[in-house]
């Protein structure tokens, strides 16, 4: 059998394999949808926690972008019931990587037959494996280090057939609880999700971050190689540097450096381009010896209207100032819809909470270390109270600012950071111009070859 016939074989076995799972996962969200059937219907109790464990379980096993999926998930309050969010939390992306043949013949495809005389060297072991695809350090042969993120095979047809998978979950939770519509949250991680397997235009994401934060000596974005870059691989510089929590038991003040660069790494390119990196995983922020920031993986990248912007900005002063009709407006901004006193009550318990560190004008950390997901408990009581007076449909745009305020507040809260937000946060905004941000955005976007998502 010659090493293609392998290759091929292993590649039908994966797919036999990934039927399998999926079937796991159906079953198990079968059996979910009967007991929540009973539960709302005959009043037959379900141990939600432990039917939680094994739908974890097998989402693990799949390693696949339902996995990408479920972590997303897990990180976005109140679009899961608190026990299955939990659980989720706990998935990992260390999806096994590709053995060296099956990274021969893709690469092969990529470059070309060959594409092994294009460096100087080639590591045959992954430096890192994750959901999509996996990194490969070489050397040029200019004797530059890079990195090769290299797609996983067939993913086009994988993100389709896990978007089915994600469909049928919140279908199921919907009909039991009514608290979230999750057709604009759908809608939204689709999109997302598909230009993740674009590296294009992840590369144009790449060059338009080095633009934006191009002022920031603690913040470096690696250079992308075009000559070695495709559709489905990346090449860029390699950046060395430590992870980011491994600097939990550093001094205090080198823990509070770190926040505000990230910080500045984050916020700059959304107050004065209207952007975000919609990824804060740990693992895409590196550390340097002068404890400046690598930025890492710019597949999910939001592009927001200025108006959204101007949203932000405008609760945080409704909520300086109790201003109910601000906040109103903020919201409506955002995109939400059918507003009435009673929603922006709620509405208003879950931006105080995010807000917070940035209303008080004094050194504090974001909130309190505890054994749950940052936001849950106050995510849980706003799920609560959105039960009550009849659901939220929520808007496509909100989704991913969410979750990355979320992401990035957990990052804040594990390092213990001890900064006056307030302040950094205010000299942020201060020269901010709804007309600036509109000129400047559409500039920088035309530059880069990049536009508004369709929703906005």
């Amino acid at each position: 059998m010659s090493k293609n016939d392998g290759a091929d074989e292993t590649r039908k076995s994966s797919a036999s394999g990934r039927l399998t799972r999926y079937a796991k996962v159906s079953t198990t969200m079968g059996g979910l949808a009967a007991r929540l059937a009973g539960e709302k219907y005959l009043g037959i109790g379900i141990k939600r926690d432990k039917h939680a464990i094994q739908l974890t379980q097998a989402l693990g096993n799949l390693k696949g972008p339902l996995l990408k999926v479920a972590q997303l998930l897990s990180t976005i309050p109140q679009a899961l019931p608190q026990e299955y969010a939990q659980e989720l939390q706990k998935l990992q992306a260390d999806a096994p990587p590709m053995g060296w043949p099956f990274v021969r013949r893709r690469m092969a495809a990529e470059l070309g037959r060959d594409w092994q005389n294009k460096f100087k060297s080639f590591e045959k072991d992954a430096a890192a494996a994750a959901s999509l695809g996996q990194v490969h350090k070489a050397v040029t042969l200019n004797e530059e280090n890079v990195a090769c993120k290299l797609q996983y095979p067939d993913m086009e047809s994988a993100v389709a057939a896990d978007l089915k998978q994600l469909k049928l979950i919140f279908r199921i939770f919907q009909k039991y609880d009514n608290a979230i519509s999750p057709e604009e949250i759908y809608k939204e991680i689709s999109e997302r999700l598909y230009e993740e397997l674009d590296y294009r235009r992840e590369a144009r994401h790449q060059r338009l971050y080095a633009y934006m934060l191009r002022n920031e000596n603690t913040v470096h974005v690696p250079d992308v190689l075009d000559e070695l870059s495709t559709g489905r691989l990346l090449t860029s510089v390699w950046h060395d540097g430590a992870k980011i929590l491994d600097f939990k038991i550093a001094p205090q003040e080198t823990r509070d450096a770190l926040a505000m660069n990230l910080f500045r790494a984050w916020y700059i390119p959304l107050y004065n381009y209207g952007i975000i990196h919609g990824d804060p995983h740990p693992g895409n922020y590196t550390v340097q010896k002068d404890l400046s920031i690598n930025l890492l993986d710019f597949g999910c990248i939001r592009i927001f209207p200025p108006r959204f912007v101007a949203g932000v900005i405008m609760l945080y002063r409704a909520l300086q100032n109790d201003n109910e009709e601000m906040a109103a407006q903020a919201y409506r901004n955002w995109g939400f819809e059918n507003l009435t006193k009673e929603l922006i009550d709620v509405l208003n318990i879950w931006a105080r909470f995010l807000y917070s560190p940035i209303l008080e004008d004094k050194k504090r950390p974001i909130g309190e270390l505890g054994e749950t997901v940052y936001g849950r408990d106050v995510a849980s009581k706003v799920h609560k109270e959105l039960r009550n007076i009849g659901g939220l449909k929520v808007p496509r745009e909100f989704v991913f600012m969410d979750r990355a305020a979320l992401g990035m507040g957990s990052i804040f809260l594990h390092l213990q950071a001890q900064v006056n937000w307030f302040r950094i946060f205010n000299d942020l905004i201060a020269d901010f111009s709804l007309e600036t941000l509109a000129e400047t955005q559409k500039d920088v976007l035309g530059r880069f070859g990049l536009e508004l998502p369709d929703a906005a």
